[in-house]
């Protein structure tokens, strides 16, 4: 059962995390036995600190995934309880949420590494999907406000070189340091403008032309090729980039063969190159070492390719981002290496 100071006391992540799975896969007496949990045990009323971007893909996703599967009322309920005390996190100047929310007090505040009181662009990007969703099952128009509010905000920013910065001050509504990253920081940002869109059988325009300006500016400034031909997307400080990719940008791959569909008619095949290209990358990143597990992060720079260089990012923490974009590529090509890709990383 998973418990961490990022869910504050709230129990149970990992069991509501699993509901959508079980429900898939049939194992209906495990299913069953944890809707049973839910109703009983699982208790938001905790006096305790909790992240609002973790809480809410984990608990209010699993629930409204699990609702949406089943039918069964008991996760629809919970799901709307928690999304109301997760409400307070946005009692700010902006509207833009904090990352950590006190559930009994109420009260707010930013991670103290975060670029001078900043929230994190992937954390207050990633609650569009779930609290949508809030409202459409509550009636209640107040979570789809709020995530609305946090469009309107960055939409009235202005981007460097359109690229979106992974810092924004919540009272001031300005950018923080400006780095831009499409791994840690950034990543699930972009995921859910893509989703937003497609979510909402492609009529949400704004989310959709937001994602495909994104991406050209990503691919503008951040995607680069190294001297051996491996496409990568650098990190951004202040205009200078870093040649690194960190493990959790390998989710891009997939974004850009997902988004490939939508995309402007003269830009579908270089969408679904781009994502082809950074599966190949990640595959490397795997391939290039002795268990062929891919490091945290790893380097283009001083000779090396795809391997990491420092001692801080040569370990494997079960990330599932580079299968994730394996099995986008496979359902999109049906090329058969990306099965065995798969298949390499479980043996």
């Amino acid at each position: 059962m998973f418990c961490s100071s990022l869910k504050g006391n709230i129990q149970g992540a990992t069991i509501v995390d699993a509901l959508d799975t079980l429900y898939i896969m049939e194992m209906k007496d495990e299913f069953k036995e944890a809707k049973e949990w839910v109703e009983k045990n699982l208790d938001f009323d905790v006096d305790a600190e909790v992240s609002v971007f973790e809480v809410n893909i984990r608990f209010v996703g699993g629930l409204l995934s699990a609702y949406y599967l089943s039918g069964e009322e008991v996760f629809r309920k919970k799901a709307v309880e928690l999304g109301k005390k997760l409400l307070p996190a946005f009692n700010t100047p902006t509207g833009i949420p904090w990352a950590l929310l006190n559930i009994k007090s109420r009260r707010g505040r930013n991670w103290p590494w975060a670029s001078g009181g900043s929230s994190i662009l992937a954390e207050f990007g990633t609650l569009h999907l779930e609290f949508m969703h809030l409202s459409y099952l509550s009636g209640n128009p107040v979570f789809a406000e709020k995530v609305m509010n946090i469009r309107r905000v960055l939409n009235q920013l202005d981007k460097p070189e359109g690229l979106y910065p992974n810092y924004l001050n919540p009272n001031s509504g300005q950018w923080g340091q400006h780095h831009v990253s499409v791994g840690g920081l950034g990543d699930s940002f972009y995921e859910y403008l893509l989703k937003a869109w497609l979510m909402s059988d492609k009529t949400d325009e704004e989310g959709k032309q937001m994602y495909y300006d994104a991406v050209q500016s990503i691919e503008t400034h951040l995607i680069r090729k190294s001297s051996s031909g491996l496409m990568y997307i650098a990190e951004w400080k202040g205009g200078l980039l870093e040649h690194k990719m960190g493990h959790l940008t390998c989710f891009a791959g997939g974004m850009f063969v997902l988004g490939a569909d939508g995309a402007p008619a003269d830009k579908t095949e270089r969408h679904i190159e781009l994502g082809a290209e950074i599966a190949r990358t990640c595959h490397e990143s795997y391939d290039r070492t002795s268990m062929k597990l891919g490091p945290e992060a790893f380097r283009f720079d001083g000779g090396v390719e795809a391997i990491a260089t420092r001692q801080n990012e040569k370990y494997y923490i079960l990330r599932p981002e580079v299968i994730e974009t394996y099995m986008y590529m496979w359902r999109f090509t049906h090329d058969p290496k990306y099965r065995q890709w798969g298949w390499e990383a479980v043996e």
